[in-house]
């Protein structure tokens, strides 16, 4: 049986973002604290041992695999800082137009700085991936 790696943790955000090396990725993990927690409504908690997270979802698969998953989250890595969102939303690419320098994998979405981007489309973002998980996955 596949084992989440990625899981809901009773760690602290506050000590994880303070032992981020970069001083500068650590000013952008807080204002990124700050955006996401105000848009989503959600206490921000770490998952797993570098991700944190906003809200939770149920999902599953035809595969059959399922689990539970932020709505949204960040982690400040050492290269990047990577953004999730929903994967499968169409309607992200069309934000992301607009959204400043950045590079996008299948979840992710990556940053080198908050400075690089438009916030007020973060924001969107955050609101667009929200609404597609509730959309997609109604039961939870």
């Amino acid at each position: 049986m596949y084992e989440l790696k990625t899981k809901e943790t009773n760690s602290s955000v506050i000590e994880f973002i303070e032992n981020v090396e970069s001083p500068k990725k650590r000013e952008d993990a807080y204002k990124l604290l700050d955006i996401f927690t105000e848009v989503t409504g959600f206490k921000a908690k770490m998952w797993g041992p570098s991700i944190i997270g906003f809200g939770t979802y149920h999902y599953k698969y035809e595969s059959g695999h399922e689990g539970n998953a932020p709505l949204v989250g960040f982690s400040p890595r050492k290269a990047k800082i990577s953004l999730y969102f929903a994967t499968g939303d169409t309607k992200r690419g069309e934000l992301l137009k607009d959204f400043g320098k950045h590079t996008s994998g299948k979840a992710c979405v990556y940053i080198n700085k908050v400075a690089d981007i438009d916030v007020n489309v973060l924001k969107a973002l955050i609101n667009q991936s929200i609404r597609f998980l509730k959309e997609t996955y109604p039961n939870h």
